[in-house]
């Protein structure tokens, strides 16, 4: 099946990485469904793909509106090809001792639950489509090699997902599904605003760091949704060339 024909569903599509993926697949061919909680970025979005976008508001760490978006994927398109669990959240930068519970459990609601809720969804939908199969595609981060500073929800949850998506490529063998990550680090979106001011490390410094521009995250994106079911890029990392990852910071 060629990309004209595929539906991909792009989690948080309304602004940073999830519009550059949105855009990405868009330009390899893809019929691209846009989610995410706020209607007015999303319609912004579906107005650059053009005819082959279709909005739907949605919640992903709500489960009735996890089912009802796919149950408007069905229905309107009858499979999906690709899924990209793109949405998240952070919490106020604390130490762990400080860290109210309702914002740990916002992150794990939002980071984790939202993307199990996305797939366990997308994967009953791509094992009863006709050719089965798909692709799952999970944002991770850098930050789930390497912590922040006084992130740990973040942390967590981002290392939660290198797990998940083992455990759903392992699984998704049987059933033709293909699972994946990206772990993406510095792109300048709204999360990297703080980067480029000056942002706590390791050794307790406040540093400038390095960007680099989301269009690159989302062709990466549309590069892994692209290849067929029988090849898979497990983990990929795409990052400001410069950013202090590698090594010790």
């Amino acid at each position: 099946m060629n990309a004209s024909n595929r539906i991909a569903l792009v989690t948080g599509a309304g602004t940073g990485i999830g519009r550059a993926a949105a855009l990405a697949l868009g330009e390899l061919g893809f019929t691209v469904v846009l989610t995410g909680r706020r209607r007015e970025p999303l319609d912004a979005v579906a107005a650059e793909l053009g005819a082959k976008s279709h909005v739907v508001t949605a919640d992903v760490a709500d489960a009735e509106s996890v089912a009802a978006l796919f149950e408007t994927v069905a229905a309107r398109f009858g499979r999906l090809d690709v899924l990209f669990n793109n949405a998240g959240g952070w919490s106020k930068a604390s130490p762990i001792e400080d860290i109210p519970l309702s914002d740990w459990q916002h992150v794990v609601n939002v980071n984790l639950t939202g993307v199990f809720l996305c797939t366990q969804a997308a994967i009953r939908l791509m094992k009863a489509q006709d050719p089965k199969g798909g692709r799952i595609i999970n944002n991770g981060s850098i930050s789930a090699h390497a912590p922040r500073p006084l992130t740990a929800p973040y942390t967590a949850t981002k290392h939660a997902i290198s797990g998940l998506t083992k455990q759903v490529a392992l699984e998704g063998r049987a059933h033709n599904i293909a699972c994946g990550q990206i772990d993406i680090g510095n792109a300048d979106t709204d999360m990297a605003v703080k980067m480029k001011t000056g942002i706590l490390q390791a050794n307790g410094q406040i540093m400038v760091e390095p960007t680099f521009d989301p269009a690159h995250a989302g062709r990466a994106v549309a590069y892994m949704a692209g290849l067929p079911l029988d090849a898979n890029v497990l983990t990929m990392t795409i990052m400001a060339t410069n950013a202090p990852f590698v090594g010790r910071g």
